[in-house]
């Protein structure tokens, strides 16, 4: 079917379009095969507003005559459009047939499922090529790039037709002295083939982040010879490692009984296991909607409101990410000991905890081009399934299947961050608002499907723009970069006490009346910094940058107090 036949009607005049901050405009509403155009034209002056369909999370209908009354003069309907960026629009639409007809059409066309049929693929502006490498960089010069992992670490291929991990990259970096035969076996003793790999190697003392999936001991114990020697390999026989399993004790013991489990001391002597629940899933799901719920109601009052935010229970999921992270850094960077990292499937919170590790740890990837080389790295080509988690948002009525916004809580997290380190982190929060838009619809298919060999088989490198890339040229990323940034080579150690953790009011409260006084107050603030650091000139020097949060600087309180004004 073509995407033109889902649309029933393709224009409409004298539609009015209401929207947060703006008064009511009158004109033209347009459906393509991707997109929403509201053209507002008065005298010679053109105003419009393109949504992308894909954007669109919801939509409710309020019709008059629905029930087949004989048709009045002047019937007309409403159509109210709730997108996945949180942003609600009302079109009123003159005429009955033509509003539902521009519903019927919104909604087939906004839950498109072949990947083929989507924006991406026929986006092509003119300042973009096809031509030349996809993304910013592979598994092989990642390796080729850390010298330290030279003389104990290897590129194995052993993955590149995908039939031994279809949710892992063709190539992924292991032991040196695990040959390949070995790491199969290992993958048949993890759950979906994720066996164990290397995340990140620490710069001060060669210590290792690894993630995997949970082995698949059984209700019988069963053991992995393969994959013992290969966490083995990761340690001298003399050290310890520990692995973060990121469920329960008790969740870790039920899974045996579903052909699940965690590795024995028995078989894993040298390595100590550490439980930390964390939620997945349909709850993590569910408490984004409840949180988007107390956000979107502005009757609450004061009390109300902050009942309705804790019992959305969504900051205890930004507690637990940031608390695991730190457990994790603290293994590494102060007790010099390496870390495996997995709970059930290793695709969600297993990524979420080794991405906010490295951040703490690793001043590569607080820059713009490092953060952005670890999402690329530890969640596009390490398999979460973008496709499948972002299939809707907050206001959907969908039925939940697979959603969970996971990439979500991982950007409040590093928004977290940011927040009590302003000098920290050379990116400003407005690349996260923009990736936090980009994960639920976008121009770029860099979030398309659920893993590269998904990609590989839909030609995705082929056919569509890097958002990475494009992130990255000089005209974009100056939109994006902190002029507060002054690097360091340090850890940086957020604090996760309740009074430390703020609502993202940026994100969540983006189209309220509060959030864009507060944006006006910001840009107001980085324009001041921006004018003081450009005459201080380049002999500032970084020894003022605290890694600790109970240190705070002139400009941290003044940006503190934006945040939770």
């Amino acid at each position: 079917m073509e995407l033109s036949e889902h649309i029933k009607t393709a224009n409409v005049e004298d539609v009015t379009l209401r929207r947060p901050f703006h008064p009511a405009l009158r004109g033209t509403l347009c459906v393509t095969s991707h997109h929403l155009l509201f053209s507002d034209r008065k005298d010679e002056a053109s105003w419009q507003l393109l949504i992308l369909l894909k954007n669109i999370d919801a939509i409710e209908k309020s019709v008059e005559n629905l029930f087949g009354y004989p048709r009045a003069m002047g019937s007309s309907g409403t159509i109210t459009i709730k997108c996945k960026d949180l942003l609600v629009l009302q079109l009123e639409i003159p005429g009955m047939e033509e509003c539902l007809n521009i519903a019927s059409s919104i909604e087939a066309l906004s839950s498109l499922e072949s990947v083929t049929e989507m924006y991406p693929f026929f986006y092509r502006p003119s300042h973009l090529t096809l031509n030349g490498p996809w993304g910013l960089s592979s598994t092989e010069q990642y390796y080729k790039q850390t010298e330290r992992l030279w003389d104990r670490w290897r590129v194995s291929t052993v993955n590149s037709d995908y039939s031994v991990c279809p949710s892992y990259p063709s190539a992924v970096i292991v032991p040196r002295e695990v040959d390949d035969d070995k790491l199969i076996r290992s993958a048949r003793f993890r759950q979906g083939g994720r066996f164990p790999v290397l995340s990140y190697c620490h710069h001060r003392n060669g210590m290792v982040i690894m993630r995997s999936s949970q082995p698949l001991t059984g209700a019988n114990k069963k053991r992995c010879k393969e994959d013992e020697l290969l966490l083995q390999a990761v340690i001298d026989g003399s050290e310890l490692g520990y692995i973060i399993d990121l469920r329960s004790a008790q969740q870790a013991q039920q899974a045996r009984m579903t052909g699940g489990g965690f590795e024995s001391k028995s078989f894993y002597s040298h390595w100590k296991r550490i439980h930390r629940h964390h939620e997945r899933g349909k709850i993590v799901q569910e408490s984004l909607i409840k949180l988007v719920e107390a956000c979107s109601d502005p009757s609450h009052s004061v009390d109300r409101w902050l009942s309705k935010l804790e019992n959305s229970k969504w900051l205890s999921h930004v507690h637990s990410a940031l608390s695991t992270a730190g457990l994790v850094v603290e293994c590494v960077e102060r007790d010099g000991h390496s870390v495996l990292v997995h709970g059930s499937e290793g695709t969600d919170n297993t990524l979420l905890v080794s991405s906010l590790a490295q951040l703490i740890l690793d001043p590569a990837s607080r820059t713009v081009t490092g953060f952005l080389c670890l999402l690329e790295r530890e969640w596009i080509q390490a398999g979460h399934p973008f496709q499948q988690r972002c299939a809707h948002s907050a206001y959907s009525h969908a039925r939940l299947k697979q959603e969970c916004p996971i990439f979500l809580l991982l950007l409040d997290c590093v928004w977290q961050v940011w927040r009590q380190f302003p000098l920290a982190l050379e990116f400003s929060e407005a690349l996260l608002l923009r990736l936090a838009q980009e994960v639920y619809a976008s121009n770029y298919g860099t979030f398309l499907c659920n893993s590269e060999q998904e990609r590989c088989a839909a030609g995705v490198k082929e056919n569509t723009h890097c958002l990475f890339q494009s992130l990255l040229r000089p005209d974009i990323e100056e939109q994006y970069l902190n002029p507060l940034y002054e690097p360091t080579d340090l850890a940086i150690w957020p604090s996760v006490h309740p009074q430390s953790l703020q609502l993202w009011t940026g994100l969540f409260l983006r189209w309220t009346e509060y959030a864009q006084n507060m944006e006006e107050a910001r840009e107001e603030v980085w324009s001041i910094v921006k004018e003081h650091h450009e005459q201080a000139g380049p002999d500032r020097t970084n020894n003022t940058l605290s890694t600790h949060c109970d240190t705070l600087t002139p400009f941290e309180n003044l940006m503190d107090e934006l945040t939770i004004l």
